[in-house]
């Protein structure tokens, strides 16, 4: 889950502010499975359990960025939905941060690493995960969570020698016998294709520059570009840019990809 602005409308609103979109994504099948319009960042969080209401989410597991590390999306989750979570923890949670980062971290082995090189960069990536037992006195302060996580990517630029390291915390829902390492690192890793999305939309739907304004129109105009993309992601292109341009050349290719042959 994760929201987005769209820049484009905030010039015909009487405050200023853009109208926000809070989506929830299928990671795997990268098609948008809900959007709901909020009044800002802020108010995310009030949308958060609307937006996944109506989902069969059993088995599921969510992520979201540190804004949703909320007691009562957690409870949502897990007690009301038999959904799982994996959720970022930063400074805006003090107390369970501290928690997080006061975890004796040396001592735990590093239980999946990865390196790429690509976009013009080298990146390690490493992942530490330990099973938070408040039978040993090691619970956290936050619903239903029995794994902390510790990620820490090293990232130098092909260009340069400096490396520059970030620690990003998480907690999961999830035991040691339902996920392994690797498989965290890659649900972890896989919520950034939401954003890959947002930018799909901006660059090559142009959606920032639209000056399409009037009541739910920019939010049924972005509801089109969702599906777009998620029929194309469906239909294998990899590539939406240039899977625009084939159907562009021909008109009944779309007639195809749709499955409306005669």
């Amino acid at each position: 889950m994760d929201g987005k602005a769209l820049r484009g409308t905030r010039h015909h609103t009487a405050d200023g502010q853009a109208l926000h979109l809070l989506s929830v994504l299928a990671i795997q099948a990268e098609v948008v499975l809900g959007q709901l319009a909020v009044d800002g960042k802020t108010n995310e969080i009030s949308q958060f359990a609307p937006l996944l209401a109506d989902l069969d989410l059993t088995g599921c597991v969510i992520t979201a960025d540190a804004l949703h590390t909320q007691r009562e999306h957690a409870e949502f989750l897990v007690a009301e939905k038999g959904a799982h979570y994996v959720l970022v923890v930063k400074k805006n949670q003090p107390a369970l941060y501290s928690q997080l980062k006061n975890l004796p971290w040396r001592q735990i082995p590093i239980g999946h690493r990865t390196r790429d090189r690509g976009h013009s960069r080298v990146e390690y990536r490493s992942l530490q995960a330990v099973t938070v037992s408040p039978r040993a006195g090691q619970g956290l302060t936050f619903p239903h969570a029995v794994q902390a996580l510790r990620i820490t990517r090293r990232v130098r630029p092909l260009s340069g020698r400096r490396w520059r390291t970030v620690t990003v915390y998480a907690i999961t829902s999830l035991a040691v016998h339902q996920a392994q390492p690797a498989e965290l690192a890659t649900w972890i890793r896989g919520h950034w294709r939401i954003e890959a999305l947002h930018h799909t939309r901006d660059v090559t739907f142009g959606e920032d520059h639209s000056q399409i304004r009037t009541r739910s129109s920019p939010q049924v105009m972005a509801a089109f570009r969702n599906l777009s993309i998620g029929i194309l992601k469906l239909d294998g292109h990899d590539n939406v840019a240039a899977a625009r341009r084939h159907h562009a050349r021909d008109a009944t290719r779309t007639l195809t990809t749709l499955g409306l042959t005669a």
